[in-house]
């Protein structure tokens, strides 16, 4: 990546600007959350912001976005991505822009995400003369579960894009830390599901039944041992059952029952063998207990995988930023890598060059919790270093620890 170039003190009202808008802009967004390929509100939004910084843009997947700076230009293509929906959480917050719509709200940040993203369109928009090469804004649909960005990809989103960079903020991670290594950052999972059947009957008579319910508790305590004693101690590896069924009576036994959950894996290879695993325990147990089970088994996200030459290139870009932004001279990961959640920025990865990161917020709610809020300050940094993949001209560090200073941060809702 070419050095980035700097520009003179009388942009630091504009980029003063640019953050208070992006700010406002997030707290917009939170308020009309939307699920997994319903963000039509979210999308309007995105593309009147883009229709008034006169960039162009198309709709994507339904209710994606691409947005193109540059087209001409006759350097390296970069793609930048923010995912859009919300999820189906009730919040809990007295923050005056919590969620209008009973049920959803952006638990997960990508509120903020989006908000980032816009932010970095008004400076690329502002400097598109200056662009090396082709920009592409990708504001993506459906992350949580919907295979948004495969969605996206098959339409075309990375036609002629040369490496794509992407983040997520992590309030697990302290402030100011990040996680980008050379490899999986984030990992595969998938869901399965048991189905038990046994001989249902009167409860005061057991020895006449086949109880698939106590087959299904005994199921799920024994797939805690897969983890400590079917696979090495040094791979990381999350089985866990979510749920069980099994509706009856209080003094009936019922014929079956089902239980299921999900599987997190730091290699999207050794996903079969933890379903094949499942589906031994879960027959060899039933059988002990005189009936039968069946598993199923989905693959959901792969492993998020960074290419090594782009994720130096990306820490090369956040590092100087969230130091600046938040002080301290290391922002290594203070977690364990990879993080056992999932993204479909798998999808982008398997594709093309390119590196995700996960941005510390050091926030006490993590993401899917009902009183998760996205942290404002976190905008600021990943804007500077987005800027820097683009090779857009950023602020010199005297005027940048300033404009840090006077970020509006997120106000607490506790």
């Amino acid at each position: 990546m070419a050095p980035a170039r700097v520009i003179g003190a009388d942009h630091v009202g504009t980029w003063q600007n640019i953050l208070e808008s992006a700010s406002v802009l997030r707290r917009d967004l939170h308020r009309i959350p939307e699920l997994a390929w319903e963000e039509h509100l979210t999308a309007a939004r995105v593309r009147a912001e883009l229709d008034a910084l006169g960039i162009r843009w198309r709709a994507c997947a339904t209710t994606g976005t691409i947005a193109r700076l540059a087209p001409a230009a006759p350097g390296r293509h970069v793609a930048l991505r923010a995912d859009i929906d919300a999820m189906p959480v009730a919040e809990e917050s007295t923050a005056p822009w919590t969620s209008e719509h009973e049920g959803v709200m952006h638990a997960c940040g990508h509120d903020g995400h989006t908000a980032t993203l816009l932010a970095t369109a008004r400076w690329l928009a502002a400097h598109e003369d200056d662009l090396p090469g082709p920009v592409t804004l990708l504001f993506q649909p459906a992350e949580e579960g919907g295979h948004g960005a495969k969605g996206m990809i098959d339409d075309g989103a990375l036609d002629g894009v040369d490496v794509v960079f992407g983040w997520h903020n992590w309030p697990a991670l302290g402030r100011g830390r990040i996680a980008c290594p050379d490899g999986p950052v984030m990992s595969a999972n998938g869901t399965f599901e048991v189905g038990v059947s046994g001989v249902g009957g009167h409860a005061s008579q057991p020895e006449a039944t086949r109880d698939p319910v106590l087959a299904a508790a005994a199921i799920t305590v024994a797939l805690q041992q897969l983890v400590a004693r079917r696979l090495p101690p040094q791979t990381p590896v999350v089985v866990a059952v979510t749920w069980i069924d099994a509706p009856s009576g209080s003094t009936v036994t019922p014929a079956t029952a089902r239980l299921g959950g999900s599987i997190r894996v730091p290699d999207t290879a050794l996903r079969d063998e933890v379903f094949a695993m499942i589906g031994d325990i879960a027959e060899s147990t039933a059988r002990a207990h005189g009936v039968s089970a069946a598993m199923t088994s989905t693959n959901r996200y792969a492993a998020t995988v960074n290419h090594p030459a782009e994720a130096a290139e990306l820490r090369a870009a956040l590092v100087p930023a969230v130091i600046d932004a938040f002080g301290g001279t290391d922002a290594s990961a203070d977690i364990p890598i990879p993080v056992m959640a999932s993204e479909d920025f798998s999808y982008y990865l398997a594709e093309v060059p390119g590196a995700f990161a996960l941005v510390g917020a050091g926030d006490p709610h993590s993401c899917h919790s009902p009183r998760y809020d996205f942290n404002d300050a976190l905008i600021a940094p990943v804007v500077r270093a987005y800027a820097r993949l683009a090779g857009a001209p950023e602020l010199p560090a005297a005027d940048r620890r300033r404009g840090s200073e006077n970020d509006t941060h997120r106000v607490s809702d506790t």
